[in-house]
């Protein structure tokens, strides 16, 4: 099955162009040889890549990601491109895996781009926006609706080309020592949270602060903070959230389907033979469908851990919700008023919002409401 895939991938690609020596990711050794005969023969260059992660080896899912591009890239060139993944601190900080891949010091880092709105508010983009997309609504922007173009328009400004890479499907609202029963409940307190939804939930009155997904936990234990979002069942089943807080809210407003993104340094992108070029965006797109996958498929089976743990879900109030949707939508205009290129891509954003909801909420939509409430228990009767 390998070599089959393999030899699809250099049907497509051309000519291994730049097979020599490449800038800071490929050793000194000469190119190799491999099968003979027929469209199975390949030479190139052997390349060792640094990537660097936001993740820790407990997120399996999000963790996973690169872990599956680095052992796809490995077997479609016979062990030719290689890979070394590191975990969140292993060589920088989780929030720290940008800076990494710009200056060098990792080839690659798998990451999320709104961890890094300081740098460029349409970063935002790049992972999720409040009342945003949802996974599949994401994709079909990123791909077919000019997203992932201006996503690497702003990517360039920092040398970094990026490749969507994941996606968590729509998160969960977060967990909440205390229940809410109003907007007034947010007033002080002191939550996890991070991108436009950070920005936002300020607006609402919670203090806010940027936490890399292993430090969750110790900051929520300790009292540093009161209340705290990561992914959705699976990983914060993990991450034993639901030791401190009883109070799973829902739904994940600012995070409808977020992606994770593989940023990948410019000029040594350009060093890799064309082939190895094409392979790398395949076996990413890969990637991306597949985490969607494993999330679907393992929530809902940790939802049910969860509340057998005595894990309360509850809806959000409805005032929060609306608070939210303007204030969200309040923040984009803001920004895009003040920043020509943030305004350059939320004007993307907002033309295809208005043509793809629509068409869910029609379609889709209408069959989920009717449907899926027949089965099992809704949000309103959970909590």
């Amino acid at each position: 099955m390998e070599r089959i895939e393999r030899r699809k991938f250099l049907r497509k690609a051309s000519s291994f162009a730049g097979a020599g020596a490449l800038t800071a990711c490929a050793s000194e050794g000469p190119s190799s040889s491999a099968s003979q005969g027929g469209a199975g023969v390949i030479s190139g260059p052997r390349v060792e890549w640094r990537v660097a992660s936001s993740f820790s080896p407990s997120m399996d899912i999000s963790q996973g990601g690169p872990l599956r591009v680095a052992e796809r890239m490995a077997a479609l060139t016979e062990g030719r491109f290689t890979m070394r993944v590191f975990a969140q601190n292993e060589l920088v900080p989780g929030l720290q895996v940008m800076d990494a891949v710009q200056a060098g010091t990792a080839q690659a880092g798998f990451t999320a781009g709104y961890y890094y709105i300081g740098k460029h508010p349409g970063l935002a983009f790049d992972s999720a926006v409040p009342f945003g997309f949802d996974a599949r609504q994401q994709n079909a922007w990123l791909y077919h609706g000019g997203g992932l173009e201006l996503l690497r328009e702003i990517h360039s400004e920092f040398g970094i080309i990026n490749f969507p890479c994941g996606n968590t499907g729509c998160q969960m609202g977060g967990w909440f020592r205390r229940p809410l029963n109003s907007a007034a409940d947010l007033n002080g307190l002191r939550m996890r949270i991070p991108g436009i939804g950070g920005e936002v939930m300020t607006r609402m009155g919670v203090s806010v602060q940027v936490l890399a997904g292993g430090d969750i936990y110790p900051a929520l234990e300790r009292g540093a903070i009161d209340a705290c979002e990561w992914v959705g069942p699976h990983e914060d089943l993990k991450l034993g959230f639901h030791m401190i807080a009883k109070n799973y809210y829902t739904p994940g407003w600012w995070e409808p389907g977020p992606t994770l993104t593989l940023q990948v340094n410019q000029q040594a992108f350009d060093a890799l033979p064309k082939a190895y070029q094409e392979m790398l965006a395949e076996v990413c797109k890969e990637v991306n469908f597949n985490m969607l996958c494993q999330y679907d498929a393992a929530n809902p089976r940790a939802l049910a851990t969860l509340a057998k743990e005595g894990v309360q879900l509850r809806a959000f109030p409805d005032d929060i919700l609306e608070i939210a949707w303007r204030e969200s939508n309040a923040y984009l205009e803001e920004q895009a008023a003040a920043h020509a290129g943030f305004r350059k891509i939320y004007g993307s954003f907002k033309a295809f919002r208005e043509i793809i909801f629509p068409w869910f909420a029609e379609n889709e939509g209408r069959y989920a409401r009717f449907a899926f409430p027949k089965v099992g228990r809704t949000v309103a009767s959970a909590g």
